[in-house]
Formats: C-alpha cells, structure tokens, sequence
C-alpha cells in the first residue's frame, strides 16, 4: 500500500514519494510534505530552470538556486518562469 501524505502544495491528501529527493532538511520536508504529482510538476519547472539558465547540478552554486526555486515553487506559493522564456508550443 503507498504511503500518502497531506500535500501543502496541492492541499490534498495524496501518494507520497517513495524517498527524499534532496539531500538535507528540505529533501526531509519535501518527503513529508509534498505529493508525487506535486512533485512531478516540479521536475518538469526545474527541467525548464535548468536548462533556461545554463545551469549544471554539480556547480555548488547551481545547486543552491535550483534549493532556492524548489522552495519558492513548492513551498512560497510558486515560483516564475525565467525571464524571456518561451514555451515549446508558442
């Protein structure tokens, strides 16, 4: 039986993730707190971030923005889209 979790960011309760995904004190809250759709939303967001801003995952400082825009988006009630960006549809 999946574990379910009260989502804050969907505000529903719903299947939780399977393991932290981040190291630390937010990959734990993230864990408790944040649905698999939820979350999966946010992957596709970091997707764009990522590669948007030329941002690598491995430079520390990378790292500390995508921590810094997780946070935002799942947490402080969303995050933006980088600026200029233009959706693959448009």
């Amino acid at each position: 039986m999946p574990r379910t979790v009260f989502c804050d960011v969907d505000q529903v309760e719903t299947e939780g993730l399977d393991f932290v995904p981040w190291p630390g004190a937010l990959g734990k809250r993230v864990f408790e707190h944040v649905g698999k759709p939820a979350w999966q939303r946010w992957l596709a967001h970091q997707t764009m971030v990522i590669n948007e801003n030329r941002l690598s995952p491995l430079d520390p400082k990378h790292r500390a923005q995508l921590e810094a825009e997780m946070e935002k988006f799942l947490f402080g009630g969303g995050a933006t889209k980088p600026e200029g960006y233009v959706a693959p549809d448009a």
